[in-house]
């Protein structure tokens, strides 16, 4: 009787291994692909080796999240080769991608942006300044870190524009006809016209990225934002750029499509805040009036750039306090990643480096296999192969 008890308990799967309904969404696990910039869009544009890339790390009822696409031509990073999702040959590149997912049965979202003030003026139109919430300039650190130029702060009027660029990159972004946007309860943004003109990539959703340091967080952080008019100053203050940004984004697709990716204790980029926790827990809040799908967090203990530091700050608070889905992320294993989840910390947990280096991780992960270690010098070369889609899978023999 005890052997059968423990076969029976050997065969049951580990909690990161059982299915979760993520909305209208039926997930077979709870192992997400986390956004990770790859630094290989020719051009902004999504290429072909993307294809297998992202093919590579999906599986059945998985959840993949998409490399930040910016939402402007003045979004994108000072680092070549980040992809855009504003124009129609942006959007086309974006759909064998997303096609790929789909005939795998995974379910995929795209990552939308603005960097900020984390630019130079050789990446913007016309050599023009990077914009920002303010005109504190980054600091670049160390010998061959990239040289940012001093950015523009955004005039109060001209940030409802910003927030329109995001509107806009998440309608690109959709998988919509005419009959599905007629349903959506934000519609009226969009004209019938629109919908028969406009050709969609095709995702399942979106992620708004408002952590690292980049233009959302850069309202958000009290260390950067310096505002004096009605987006700084005040915790209320500094998060409204962000909710209003939701706000625009779920009328426009459905909240039921949209996540926010936060890092409230990160100080990547310069971008500190006196009361992280504070912060995370008005946002956690703010986010079930607009009832969108998910919340994507960092945790704390990645406070800087690819780095684990020990803090007895945590994310329950904020878990606790969002109604919807809870995503964790920042330095998981296989053995806190099923914690996170056994003890209700979050309902799904993200893994960056780790997936990169295993595309199969969910199967390494439920054969507790041996797992292929990341290298970090081919993170973000332009090769369409090397540390992108050449590392092996597992050989089994089922």
């Amino acid at each position: 009787m005890e052997d059968g008890q423990e076969k029976e308990q050997s065969q049951q799967p580990i909690p990161l291994l059982t299915p979760y309904k993520l909305g209208n969404f039926q997930l077979f696990h709870r192992i997400v692909l986390a956004p990770m910039a790859r630094q290989r869009s020719y051009g902004n544009l999504p290429q072909p080796h993307a294809v297998l890339y992202y093919s590579q790390r999906t599986s059945r009822g998985g959840l993949i999240i998409t490399e930040a696409a910016g939402v402007s031509d003045t979004s994108l990073i000072g680092i070549p080769f980040s992809p855009g999702i504003w124009t129609k040959e942006q959007v086309e590149a974006w759909k064998p991608i997303v096609d790929a997912v789909h005939a795998k049965g995974g379910i995929i979202f795209c990552q939308i942006f603005h960097v900020g003030r984390v630019s130079s003026s050789d990446s913007q139109p016309n050599g023009q300044a990077p914009i920002s919430s303010t005109d504190k300039p980054l600091t670049p650190e160390g010998f061959d870190a990239p040289k940012y130029s001093p950015p523009r702060r955004l005039k109060t009027e001209e940030i409802p524009g910003i927030v329109n660029d995001f509107r806009l990159a998440a309608i690109n972004a959709i998988e919509a006809g005419k009959r599905q946007l007629e349903k959506e309860k934000g519609s009226r943004f969009i004209s019938l016209t629109t919908c028969v003109v406009l050709k969609f990539a095709g995702f399942d959703g979106v992620e708004i990225h408002g952590a690292h340091g980049f233009l959302i967080d850069q309202f958000l952080k009290d260390q950067i934002n310096d505002r004096t008019d009605e987006y700084g100053g005040s915790l209320e203050n500094r998060c409204r750029f962000a909710l209003e940004i939701v706000e625009a984004v779920s009328d426009a697709i459905g909240s039921h499509r949209v996540g926010l990716r936060l890092s409230p204790f990160a100080n990547y980029n310069e971008a500190g805040d006196s009361n992280a926790k504070a912060l995370g827990l008005y946002m956690a809040e703010a986010l079930n009036k607009h009832k969108i799908l998910y919340c994507h967090m960092v945790e704390p203990r990645m406070k800087t750039l690819g780095e684990k530091s020990e803090t007895a700050d945590s994310l329950m608070p904020m878990r606790k306090a969002f109604n919807g889905t809870f995503i964790a992320a920042g330095g998981y294993n296989r053995e806190d990643g099923d914690r996170a989840v056994a003890e209700n910390q979050a309902d799904l947990v993200a893994y960056g480096r780790l997936f990169l280096a295993n595309p199969d991780l969910p199967r390494r992960f439920e054969l507790n296999a041996s797992l292929n270690k990341y290298h970090r010098d081919t993170f973000y070369t332009s090769d369409p192969v090397v540390g992108y889609t050449d590392y092996p899978f597992l050989e089994t023999n089922d």
